[in-house]
């Protein structure tokens, strides 16, 4: 009969149960990753939005800056509270509907966005709404009365002074200022006075046709 194998004669073969070696206190390598599972998951629910008060605060501190102004457009009293970085033609064409000031290039260059503030062309794109509070603005739209349109925009018409269109608003918005301070202009003074606005269709001797035309026809009338 053969003799069982005892405890010392395993031990010394090398055959000690993987148990035997492990402190009772040890951390398991499953351990370890679930509870670095629980850390990554309590950190987002920490960071998701809208879950924390100091969240809702940073958010306050991003929102944009808004002053509440008063002017006149086209007639027309108007009170709104606008956001700090508008400009006015952002306010003109999305806040209050007059979508006739075209934005052209968006950096001062190509004039459509002209338009009237106290009796002087500016570009709309590069002045900010919170500068027009108090201020008297007229845009295209202001320029037909009861129906009936400018001797200026009549004589755009006559002479085909419009060919896209896209930059007629600030031509007539730049022509009509000048018509009020030189009533009678001639071709080169009409040239002068538009130099900063741009037609990508290249009409530009209609254009000034119809200045001068409209000069002539009513003495400067706009």
């Amino acid at each position: 009969m053969r003799d069982t194998p005892n405890a010392s004669s395993s031990s010394q073969k090398g055959h000690t149960p993987q148990a035997d070696q492990r402190s009772p206190t040890a951390t398991s390598r499953r351990t370890c990753l679930e509870g670095a599972e629980s850390t990554v998951v309590a950190t987002a629910v920490v960071q998701a939005p809208g879950s924390t008060p100091a969240h809702a605060a940073a958010s306050a501190k991003t929102a944009p800056a808004r002053t509440a102004i008063s002017l006149t457009v086209n007639g027309v009293r108007h009170r709104v509270a606008v956001e700090d970085r508008w400009t006015l033609v952002e306010l003109l064409r999305d806040h209050l509907d007059l979508t006739g000031t075209k934005l052209g290039c968006d950096r001062s260059e190509c004039g459509a966005c002209t338009v009237l503030l106290n009796g002087q062309p500016v570009y709309a794109c590069s002045h900010l709404a919170v500068w027009a509070d108090g201020a008297d603005v007229q845009t295209v739209e202001g320029l037909a009365h009861d129906g009936q349109l400018s001797p200026l925009q009549q004589a755009f018409i006559d002479h085909n002074a419009p060919q896209c269109g896209f930059c007629t608003p600030g031509q007539l918005m730049m022509a009509t200022a000048l018509l009020k301070t030189v009533p009678r202009p001639d071709a080169e003074q009409v040239k002068q006075a538009l130099v900063g606005n741009l037609c990508r269709c290249s009409n530009y001797n209609a254009i000034v046709e119809a200045v001068v035309a409209a000069g002539a026809q009513q003495g400067g009338a706009a």
